[in-house]
């Protein structure tokens, strides 16, 4: 199972004027564990980032799907909201999903979202667009990845993403499917509006 992790780096960035400065900046990757997150970084940065750089914190993020534009570096992430009923007890329940969308702004993000969640059967609501600090993200890579069986780009797809309409990225398993994530997003959610209204 594959799943998004954010990654922190700690390192000596030179700056535009020509001072240095120590920063620390998330990147975002798709690996299987904590483990192969760690060593994908090195592999990603080993030869970008000038000198040492550390890692400092490796969390496992979740994604539904990251809408990647070239047009913009700025990713932003979007909380969608639906309400989904039990096939078998009949009862509804809010689910939340969040998405990575490149936009120049917020309403970009937002246009951007909705484009690309048109297909969607179910009535859905976006209650929150915030701007993230991610640097970069490093989707799986066939030669970084031999183990997993993958397909390339379709031709397609290819036209798609150099016209600028964007790619998808997704990490199998990073779906909120699973009832008891859902429920836990849902506990958070109502703690997270306890909290608000206190």
């Amino acid at each position: 199972m594959n799943n998004w992790f954010t990654v922190k780096v700690k390192y000596t960035k030179q700056l535009e004027n020509g001072t240095f400065k120590r920063v620390s900046e998330p990147y975002l990757l798709a690996a299987m564990t904590f483990t192969d997150a760690e060593a994908k970084i090195y592999e990603e940065l080993g030869s970008v980032i000038r000198g040492e750089f550390i890692v400092t914190n490796i969390a496992r993020t979740e994604y539904h799907d990251i809408f990647h534009y070239e047009d913009s570096d700025t990713w932003y992430k979007c909380k969608m909201s639906y309400v989904a009923e039990d096939a078998d007890s009949e009862k509804k329940k809010k689910v939340s999903q969040n998405f990575l969308v490149t936009a120049h702004s917020v309403k970009e993000a937002y246009e951007r979202l909705q484009e690309n969640l048109q297909s969607l059967m179910a009535d859905y609501d976006i209650p929150s667009i915030t701007s993230t600090p991610i640097v970069d993200i490093f989707p799986f890579r066939e030669e970084m990845d031999k183990e997993i069986s993958r397909r390339p780009m379709t031709e397609e797809e290819e036209e798609s993403y150099q016209e600028g309409k964007g790619v998808v990225f997704s990490a199998s398993g990073s779906d909120v499917d699973d009832e008891d994530e859902e429920e836990e997003l849902e506990e958070a959610d109502s703690e997270l509006e306890d909290d608000f209204e206190n």
